[in-house]
């Protein structure tokens, strides 16, 4: 892993992000909903406002810093909740079978037929919009997608040797599930939630872009994004840096989610 320059690299955009998100309150210069009509869409390099203004005159860069830490809260929260729900289920449906297993698969079949983005809006539409809501609607989504992952491992190992020494040593099926089971699909599931993450980041963005997250004036960039389409010809710079800092922290993830697969499955680089 240490080897790997891109997954580095990736690491540290992200890592550097997160820290100057984090450190708002410290680092960004101004009120981030302040308003102030005369410096209305100052451009780049303005002085006291080195990123600019937007349409209402509120300092981009300090926009940036507390959006900052919105997004990637709605972008990473969500793949943490599908973690433990898509983990729990694909457990349980791979390692019981039958009634149980079919189930669950048909009812995540359902999630799944269904475009991630649309089912996404109307579980958002029908609960309402707002950040819970987002987080909730792109948990629900992703969760399907990280069950038939663990599903698919946990058919695998259910006909280990060491899981028939456990169930003949007297051992329950949840104690066999959580004590030699899991452990042996967290590295597919880390790999895939890293991968996710970057993508996720993109979803919840593209959700308060369309007015379902962030409700204004909270700061979050695909808010940001939306309220700066209306003067992309005369300020593109309202729209276009934070659509810069989501590119950038989803590159950052998927370069390292692709280290990290390499890492803990070297077959994996040759073509095995």
């Amino acid at each position: 892993m240490l080897r790997d320059r891109a997954a580095n690299a990736g690491l540290a955009v992200v890592a550097v992000i997160t820290v100057v998100c984090a450190l708002a309150p410290l680092l960004a210069p101004h009120d981030p909903d302040a308003v102030d009509a005369a410096i209305r869409l100052a451009p780049v390099g303005t002085p006291a406002h080195i990123l600019g203004t937007d349409d209402l005159g509120r300092d981009i860069l300090s926009r940036l810093l507390w959006g900052g830490r919105i997004s990637l809260v709605v972008g990473l929260l969500p793949v943490a909740l599908a973690v433990i729900v898509g983990v729990a289920l694909g457990a349980i449906a791979g390692y019981r079978r039958g009634v149980v297993d079919g189930l669950i698969m048909r009812c995540l079949d359902v999630l799944l037929a269904f475009p991630a983005y649309l089912l996404a809006i109307a579980i958002v539409s029908a609960l309402g919009a707002g950040l819970s809501n987002a987080i909730l609607a792109i948990a629900v989504v992703s969760s399907a997608s990280f069950a038939r992952l663990v599903r698919g491992s946990v058919l695998s190992l259910r006909e280990r040797e060491f899981v028939y020494a456990a169930r003949l040593a007297g051992a329950r099926g949840s104690w066999i599930v959580w004590r030699h089971v899991l452990p042996n699909v967290l590295s597919p599931v880390i790999v895939f939630a890293t991968l996710e993450a970057g993508r996720t980041i993109i979803f919840a963005a593209g959700l308060s872009f369309l007015g379902l997250g962030a409700q204004p004036p909270t700061a979050e960039w695909g808010a940001m994004r939306a309220q700066g389409r209306g003067v992309l010809n005369i300020a593109p710079h309202v729209a276009s840096l934070p659509g810069v800092a989501i590119l950038l922290v989803s590159l950052g993830l998927n370069l390292f989610g692709d280290g990290l697969r390499d890492a803990l499955d070297p077959r994996s680089t040759q073509g095995l």
